[in-house]
């Protein structure tokens, strides 16, 4: 599975949660420990906002240990906002429109985990998304096209709910495909002002999902699996979670499939 991390609080370099700690995502890129594949060499991304609305982007189809782009990158970029992914594909060609984060408007995001039988419905799938954001799917995986469903489920007005109601159908239709698990969702998404972050699936297997508050950044990492080995101060999110995160606050709020309004 994937590996991915994010922030939000005071500017900082990316480098601080990418490249330095000791279990960096950059060292989960080739020696992940919370998951039952350690490496995620199947490209990488970063999705970062500063003084544009948009955020700014950068993926690769390279393993991320071995773009020395990304560290000078990482080395220089300050943001009080961005999350880095690196990539374990599913079943999807390794390109860089299969990168994660994707990014449409002024939101991002980012997934760990699947959506089971995926290929049987991706063209349901792709007919899903609204006409006015589909040149936004520029790639071919399960998590892009579950994210602009959920654009289109309205994530501007409440992401949540957009999301719960994009899940709902997406599971649904992985349930009718015979698949299992059908969902499995461990994702970060953001508008520039909130990170939100969601941990949840249909068995009872959820990806991991961490989040530590620092008094030196002030500000929140939220990370598929801790970054500093042996550091005992990371909170584990419980499956069926929707975390927001704001400056120096956070709120969790249930989540599951909106099922009754699954298609």
């Amino acid at each position: 599975m994937c590996r991915w991390a994010a922030y939000r609080g005071e500017p900082i370099f990316l480098s601080e949660i990418v490249t330095d700690p000791s279990h960096s995502l950059i060292a989960q890129s080739h020696a992940a420990t919370h998951c039952h594949t350690p490496t995620n060499a199947d490209g990488f991304g970063v999705a970062w906002y500063d003084h544009r609305p948009e955020p700014g982007l950068y993926r690769d189809v390279y393993p991320a240990w071995s773009d020395p782009n990304l560290r000078s990158l990482a080395a220089q970029v300050r943001s009080g906002l961005f999350m880095a992914h690196v990539r374990a594909s599913t079943g999807t060609a390794t390109s860089r429109n299969n990168c994660h984060p994707f990014v449409c408007g002024r939101w991002s995001f980012m997934h760990n985990g699947q959506i089971g039988g995926f290929e049987q419905f991706r063209k349901d799938a792709d007919m899903m998304i609204p006409d006015a954001l589909y040149s936004s799917r520029k790639g071919a995986t399960d998590s892009e096209a579950l994210f602009l469903v959920a654009m289109g489920f309205g994530l501007d007005a409440c992401p949540r709910t957009a999301l719960q109601r994009a899940a709902a159908i997406f599971e649904k239709r992985a349930r009718t495909a015979g698949a299992s698990p059908q969902m499995r969702l461990t994702a970060a998404l953001s508008d520039g002002e909130r990170l939100y972050a969601v941990r949840y699936a249909s068995d009872d297997h959820a990806p991991t999902l961490y989040y530590r508050w620092s008094d030196t950044r002030r500000g929140w990492a939220v990370v598929s699996e801790p970054l500093d080995d042996g550091e005992g101060d990371w909170n584990a999110v419980a499956s069926g979670s929707f975390v927001v995160f704001d400056a120096e606050t956070l709120e969790i709020h249930p989540f599951a499939p909106l099922l009754e309004q699954a298609a």
